[in-house]
Protein backbone atom coordinates (compact mmCIF):
# COMPACT_ATOMS: atom_id res chain seq x y z
CA UNK A 1 0.00 0.00 0.00
CA UNK A 2 2.86 2.56 0.34
CA UNK A 3 3.10 3.09 -3.33
CA UNK A 4 -0.74 3.51 -3.28
CA UNK A 5 -2.10 7.05 -3.54
CA UNK A 6 -5.00 8.98 -1.73
CA UNK A 7 -7.67 9.03 -4.76
CA UNK A 8 -6.47 5.13 -5.68
CA UNK A 9 -7.20 4.16 -2.32
CA UNK A 10 -10.33 6.15 -2.46
CA UNK A 11 -11.69 4.68 -5.49
CA UNK A 12 -10.74 0.79 -4.65
CA UNK A 13 -12.90 1.79 -1.76
CA UNK A 14 -15.72 2.88 -3.43
CA UNK A 15 -15.33 -0.67 -5.71
CA UNK A 16 -15.61 -2.42 -2.64
CA UNK A 17 -18.26 -0.69 -0.81
CA UNK A 18 -20.11 -0.98 -4.19
CA UNK A 19 -19.33 -4.93 -4.65
CA UNK A 20 -20.52 -5.67 -0.31
CA UNK A 21 -23.74 -3.65 -1.29
CA UNK A 22 -24.88 -5.72 -4.19
CA UNK A 23 -25.07 -8.75 -1.95
CA UNK A 24 -23.95 -11.17 -5.05
CA UNK A 25 -20.78 -12.40 -3.58
CA UNK A 26 -20.12 -15.24 -1.45
CA UNK A 27 -19.48 -14.56 1.97
CA UNK A 28 -15.75 -15.55 1.97
CA UNK A 29 -15.33 -13.11 -0.50
CA UNK A 30 -17.21 -10.24 1.16
CA UNK A 31 -14.95 -10.89 4.41
CA UNK A 32 -11.94 -10.62 2.12
CA UNK A 33 -13.35 -7.47 0.66
CA UNK A 34 -14.41 -5.91 4.21
CA UNK A 35 -10.84 -6.36 4.99
CA UNK A 36 -9.54 -4.63 2.23
CA UNK A 37 -11.38 -2.16 2.56
CA UNK A 38 -11.16 -1.59 6.73
CA UNK A 39 -6.89 -1.25 5.82
CA UNK A 40 -7.69 1.14 2.65
CA UNK A 41 -9.69 3.17 4.93
CA UNK A 42 -6.45 3.04 7.72
CA UNK A 43 -3.98 3.63 5.12
CA UNK A 44 -6.57 7.19 4.22
CA UNK A 45 -6.95 8.11 7.44
CA UNK A 46 -2.95 7.97 8.15
CA UNK A 47 -2.57 10.23 5.08
CA UNK A 48 -5.27 12.92 5.91
CA UNK A 49 -3.86 13.02 9.48
CA UNK A 50 0.16 13.51 7.96
CA UNK A 51 -1.59 16.10 5.42
CA UNK A 52 -3.41 17.69 8.21
CA UNK A 53 0.14 18.51 10.20
CA UNK A 54 1.75 20.01 7.14
CA UNK A 55 -1.39 22.51 6.49
CA UNK A 56 -1.36 23.51 9.93
CA UNK A 57 1.77 24.66 8.91
CA UNK A 58 2.38 28.19 7.11
CA UNK A 59 5.49 29.91 6.23
CA UNK A 60 6.82 32.98 8.04
CA UNK A 61 9.92 34.60 8.20
CA UNK A 62 11.18 31.63 5.98
CA UNK A 63 10.58 29.49 8.55
CA UNK A 64 7.63 26.49 9.01
CA UNK A 65 5.57 27.86 11.99
CA UNK A 66 2.86 26.82 13.52
CA UNK A 67 -0.44 28.52 12.42
CA UNK A 68 -1.65 28.29 16.12
CA UNK A 69 1.63 30.25 17.31
CA UNK A 70 0.96 33.03 14.71
CA UNK A 71 -2.16 33.64 16.04
CA UNK A 72 -1.42 34.32 19.46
Amino acid sequence: MENLSFEDAMKRLEQIVSQLEDNQIPLEKSIDLFQEGIELSQFCHHMIGSLEEKVAKILVNQQLTDFEEKES
